[in-house]
């Protein structure tokens, strides 16, 4: 038997922090390691539901296409707020591939036909319930059906970016590019065009 299969987590309470936008707990649990002791331990544990992000490919231009927006949280820890990131968002009770075809289309303009799912992360399991699933879709201009920029009702303000894979890695390299989902796929994007070589 490993060490993780031994250890036991047993729930004592789950408080409610905050119920706002997404969803904010304290639990506490008693933690019995793989040495048998038993720990009593709190943890806030932040639910926000799952996601999906995509990265769109137009190999005939040679281009990735990208959004940037503003984020808060970015923003309160000494960075602009303007991030450039791959299309992405929660799955409001959509598949995760139905999911990302809304938000590509929303985000970019771009329609979608057949998704590639790569795999699945948790992107801040220490505190953060989420995960996200992962997709590469190939697009061109006629797949270009609508402006996108976001949703008017949600008051989103996003700004499409089309550029070579190169110069996305370059701002990946230089912090320009600083959201981990899409370093993520861009570094993936790179080791399959390294794969083709």
């Amino acid at each position: 038997m490993t060490r993780h299969e031994r250890a036991k987590i047993e729930i004592v309470k789950d408080e409610t922090l905050s119920k706002n936008w997404y969803h904010l707990r304290n639990l506490t649990f008693d933690y019995t390691g793989a040495d048998g002791q038993t720990v009593r331990q709190k943890r806030e544990v932040y639910d926000r539901g799952n996601g999906a992000t995509i990265l769109l490919r137009d190999r005939k231009r040679d281009k990735v296409v990208l959004v940037r927006q503003f984020r808060m949280p970015a923003f309160q820890n000494g960075h602009d707020g303007w991030l450039i990131e791959t299309p992405a968002g929660l799955l409001d009770g959509q598949s995760p591939e139905e999911a990302i075809r809304r938000e590509a289309i929303e985000e970019t303009g771009y329609r979608v036909g057949a998704p590639r799912f790569l795999f699945r992360t948790f992107m801040s399991p220490g505190a953060v319930t989420e995960t996200i699933d992962f997709f590469v879709a190939d697009v061109d201009l006629a797949d270009r059906v609508e402006e996108g920029g976001g949703v008017a009702h949600e008051h989103e303000d996003i700004e499409v970016l089309e550029i070579s894979l190169d110069e996305a890695l370059a701002m990946v390299a230089s912090g320009e590019i600083c959201d981990a989902k899409t370093v993520m796929l861009l570094h993936w994007a790179e080791l399959e065009r390294l794969k083709g070589r």
